[in-house]
């Protein structure tokens, strides 16, 4: 895992890795601020299922809810926020994080909307990759 973690350190670096993913964590969220106010067809979101459903303000509130929790999280292990924290909590939410962004790319996929699969698939992917480069690091 040494090794592993070596090269991972060599390929992009913790900071980085944090920058991109708060940058990416703030697009997201002006995107579903944007699906809140209708700006955006609601059929390119959730696999395409949630159409105008009513419960899809709450669904957006929620996902802009983990995004700012998702963000906090980020920015306490790049040191942006300082608190007095145990490292393995920090850790620990980072591979929560993680696995979630793996059932979202993977939910993405699977997606009815062609626009949700194109664009979101791989930017889960990319997330995940730079959440498990945090999660490495101790």
């Amino acid at each position: 895992m040494h090794t592993f973690r070596g090269k991972m350190r060599r390929l992009i670096s913790t900071r980085t890795s944090g920058n991109v993913l708060l940058a990416l964590f703030a697009l997201l969220a002006a995107f579903h601020i944007v699906l809140l106010f209708n700006l955006l067809p609601s059929s390119i979101v959730w696999g395409g299922r949630a159409g105008s459903s009513s419960a899809l303000p709450g669904l957006l509130t929620i996902s802009l809810i983990f995004n700012f929790l998702f963000a906090i999280a980020v920015a306490v292990k790049i040191g942006y926020i300082k608190v007095a924290k145990d490292s393995r909590v920090i850790n620990s939410l980072l591979w929560l994080i993680f696995a979630y962004l793996l059932l979202n790319t993977a939910g993405n996929f699977l997606s009815n909307s062609s626009f949700e699969k194109l664009l979101f698939t791989p930017i889960t992917i990319v997330a995940a990759f730079l959440v498990f480069r945090l999660a490495i690091e101790k």
